[in-house]
């Protein structure tokens, strides 16, 4: 039907709430006609209010003529970047540099302090890479609202407060000297904050490789405040693939038992779906800046500006690794971004490697016949087969994978392929999997049945090698059978796991 001029104003009125009053409810609210603003309005809908304090900058212009307006951090040393006296917001810090000697990681491998009222422990302390939002110490352009990287330029909005004093440190962990580095930071002073205004945290954490069972401690606090943000750069250091993004988000406040904050995922948590479906984005509050499937790696923000997560006493968060028990083997680099009281717990020291880790290897047992391989051409009666990746379990598959048979029916057989080198008679082992919801297989070669493999275990292990006697092979080609037989009472399905086989003198 037709709007009114008066209905089409309303709508206008309602938009205009909608993206103003989200940016408002980030700080203090506007002061009423007549009283004084109040501290923290970094928006628009402020700008009209008188202000009490003044800007001053901090950076790296040059102090004499000649000079470049860029300082110079040679390697293992720390340089100050503000040395501010009395009290004040930060409000806007940029960075840049310019490299002429190329350093591996760079990014990665300048650490960032910030000190607030004179404590000797800081309340930020993180690579550059990842306090601007950035995993792995790469550089790739992105905006969000607090923080951004964009053509060239480090930008943080994050607001900063403090009642005496603000010291911010740059610590160069290179083998060589930053040649150029570039900065600006803004500090609105004022004659104090007010009261209650809660200090600024950063903290970054590695674990690599996690470990089996537990999930990744992103930050555990005591005090009083509330958690804004997190970053996480992960990759996958055993097996293929990002199924690391099956775990969940589990937030602890006050010291509760179970969560009052569990997800569905993490690239849910992240703003995304079904493994960042389509790639990398950037958005104001969350985004995703890595999602390379061939190195198997993740990087992704997520700022908790509409939705704060306060805490009276402490904080715990964790991000699971895996779909199940944190089985995941990955490298998990994450940084935690909050504000709280002071004292703060003294952070944890920062991992001795700041570089890139790579994968370990596949474990291989010499020799063997891999039966997810091509070489083993795999079929089956009945049933279906696929290569099953067994990196993420507990014991050793040779090449980190095994030949699953699903679905079949007892008297359905799975054929494999054995090559030998000449005609002779050989030693046979086979190696298989057992679990709570696996059955039992006839080995058979040449019509002699060889093993009656019984499946069921109460957890999924490997058998190891299971000697299936001596046999007599022809050059070339030999088909190995084994037969669905049953399965034990106490297993809950008909599953069959193969990892090879192998032929002895």
């Amino acid at each position: 039907m037709p709007r009114t001029r008066s209905a089409l104003a309303s709508a206008a009125a309602r938009l205009l709430a909608a993206l103003v009053l989200p940016i408002v409810a980030a700080g203090p609210s506007i002061a009423a006609a007549g009283e004084p603003p109040q501290v923290g309005l970094g928006n628009l809908a402020g700008l009209f209010l008188q202000r009490d304090g003044s800007l001053i900058q901090y950076s790296s212009h040059a102090r004499e003529a000649g000079q470049i307006d860029a300082w110079e951090i040679g390697p293992g040393k720390t340089v100050t970047l503000v040395d501010h006296h009395g009290a004040g917001i930060v409000r806007r810090w940029w960075m840049t540099m310019i490299q002429y000697e190329e350093i591996e990681l760079l990014f990665r491998r300048l650490i960032i302090r910030c000190y607030w009222d004179g404590e000797s422990d800081p309340s930020v302390e993180a690579p550059l890479s990842d306090f601007f939002g950035l995993g792995f110490g790469e550089w790739h352009d992105y905006a969000s609202l607090p923080v951004s990287a964009t053509s060239g330029g480090f930008n943080c909005g994050w607001p900063m407060p403090f009642h005496k004093s603000a010291r911010i440190t740059v610590e160069n962990r290179t083998h060589a000297a930053v040649n150029a580095l570039y900065f600006n930071v803004g500090i609105e002073t004022m004659n104090d904050v007010p009261a209650g205004s809660l200090y600024f945290h950063a903290q970054f954490r590695r674990i690599a490789p996690t470990r089996r069972g537990e999930p990744v401690t992103v930050l555990e606090t005591v005090g009083s405040g509330q958690y804004v943000g997190t970053v996480l750069s992960a990759r996958t250091l055993r097996g293929t693939g990002l199924r690391f993004l099956e775990g969940n988000e589990e937030v602890y406040v006050d010291g509760e038992q179970k969560p009052s904050v569990m997800g569905t995922g993490t690239e849910d948590y992240f703003g995304s779906g079904i493994y960042g479906l389509t790639g990398t984005f950037d958005s104001p509050n969350h985004g995703i800046t890595v999602l390379d499937t061939e190195r198997n790696r993740f990087s992704g923000y997520r700022w908790h500006i509409d939705d704060p997560i306060p805490f009276k006493k402490s904080l715990k968060v964790l991000l699971q690794h895996g779909q199940y028990q944190n089985e995941s083997v990955a490298d998990y680099a994450t940084l935690a971004v909050w504000y709280q009281t002071h004292p703060h717990p003294r952070f944890p020291p920062l991992p001795a490697e700041l570089g890139s880790i790579e994968p370990s290897a596949a474990f291989q047992i010499p020799g063997m016949i891999e039966a997810e391989s091509p070489e083993a051409r795999a079929s089956a009666s009945g049933g279906t087969l696929q290569t099953m990746d067994m990196a993420e379990y507990d014991g050793s598959w040779s090449g980190d994978a095994q030949l699953s048979w699903r679905d079949a029916e007892v008297g359905d057989r799975l054929t494999l392929t054995i090559v030998a080198p000449e005609t002779k008679e050989y030693s046979l082992e086979g190696y298989f999997t057992r679990s709570a919801d696996y059955g039992d297989v006839r080995v058979l070669l040449a019509g002699r049945e060889l093993a009656v493999i019984r499946g069921y275990a109460t957890a999924g292990v490997p058998t190891g090698a299971i000697r299936l006697g001596r046999v007599h092979l022809k050059k070339g080609e030999n088909f190995l059978f084994l037969e669905l037989a049953g399965k034990d009472a106490r297993a809950t399905g008909y599953l069959v796991g193969i990892d090879g086989f192998r032929l002895g003198p």
